[in-house]
């Protein structure tokens, strides 16, 4: 019995095999249709996430609004810069570093500056960080010197300038 099932099995299969049928013209314009449609469903699908998360990492846009080098409580010990968001999106400063070159720069978030753990930076806000002297860049600020800076915020771009100091 089961031998008689194997031959008619191999039997159907050989037929199958051999036949020179194939699948008729309407059959093949559907299935084309169908995987030209679900291609363009899966295109549509991944350009909207690339594009969503683009534009949520681009509209937080940093840029410098004020650079004060001062006199705190000695000579030369105070640093104030003013970050301002003109972007349409709030984001959060975690770290500023700070250097004579822009190869070099220390951060200088936790030692010698206000910002602690991070600070709010809201969409068309300012935020103005305080840096201290003496930091690990050196014990005052010193004259006519082209101070190197990078804010990094929680998530997107890091924004780099640098700003000459005043002559007394």
């Amino acid at each position: 019995m089961a031998e008689a099932l194997a031959v008619e099995v191999k039997s159907i299969l050989n037929k199958m095999l051999k036949s020179k049928k194939g699948i008729s013209p309407i059959l093949t314009t559907l299935l084309i249709i169908v995987i030209a449609v679900a291609a363009a469903i899966v295109t549509w699908a991944w350009v909207m996430t690339f594009t969503r998360t683009q534009t949520q990492q681009a509209s937080a846009i940093l840029a410098e609004e004020n650079v004060r080098f001062y006199n705190a409580t000695t000579v030369r010990d105070g640093l104030q810069v003013t970050i301002i968001n003109i972007g349409s999106a709030d984001t959060r400063i975690d770290r500023i570093y700070l250097g004579t070159s822009s190869a070099n720069l220390i951060d200088v978030t936790a030692n010698a500056s206000d910002l602690g753990t991070g600070k709010a930076l809201f969409a068309h806000g300012a935020l103005t960080i305080t840096i201290s002297w003496p930091n690990l860049v050196g014990s005052v600020w010193q004259t006519t010197t082209t101070y190197y800076f990078k804010v990094a915020p929680e998530s997107g771009a890091s924004f780099e300038f640098s700003k000459r100091s005043p002559a007394a």
